[in-house]
C-alpha cells in the first residue's frame, strides 16, 4: 500500500493500514473523509475525533468512518504537529447525529494496547 508524502505530516498506524486493507479503502478515500466530512463527532478513545461520510445506496445504507488525533512532537529542537490516522471502518446503516460512533470490539482492544 503506497502512502504518499504530502506537505502535511500524516502518521498512519499499523491498525489503520490493516483496516484499510480489510475494508478495501484507498488512502485517498480516507483522506477525503478527513477533508470533507459530512459529520464530525468525538471519538471513543481519549483526545480523538471521528469523521464520517455517507456511502452505500438507499436500499443498503452505510457510513464510512475514520478516527484521528493530533500528535505534538519535537524533532531536532523543532516542534511539529502531526495528524495521526488511528482507524477506519465501514458501518452498515446510519447512526443518529450527536451519538458516538459504534466501534467494533477488536478496534477498541487494539486502541487500548496502543494507549498503554
Amino acid at each position: 500500500m503506497l502512502l504518499a508524502n504530502r506537505e502535511e505530516k500524516i502518521f498512519w498506524t499499523q491498525h489503520s493500514k490493516a483496516k484499510m486493507r480489510q475494508y478495501r479503502f484507498s488512502e485517498k478515500r480516507v483522506l477525503s473523509i478527513l477533508r470533507r466530512p459530512e459529520r464530525r463527532e468525538l471519538g471513543i478513545a481519549p483526545k480523538t475525533i471521528a469523521a464520517m461520510q455517507v456511502s452505500g445506496t438507499k436500499k443498503y445504507p452505510g457510513e464510512v468512518w475514520m478516527m484521528y488525533s493530533y500528535i505534538d512532537r519535537t524533532a531536532g529542537g523543532k516542534k511539529e504537529r502531526i495528524l495521526g490516522i488511528i482507524s477506519a471502518w465501514r458501518y452498515p446503516g446510519r447512526t443518529p447525529p450527536g451519538q458516538r460512533p459504534i466501534i467494533p470490539e477488536d478496534t477498541l482492544e487494539e486502541l487500548s494496547l496502543l494507549n498503554n
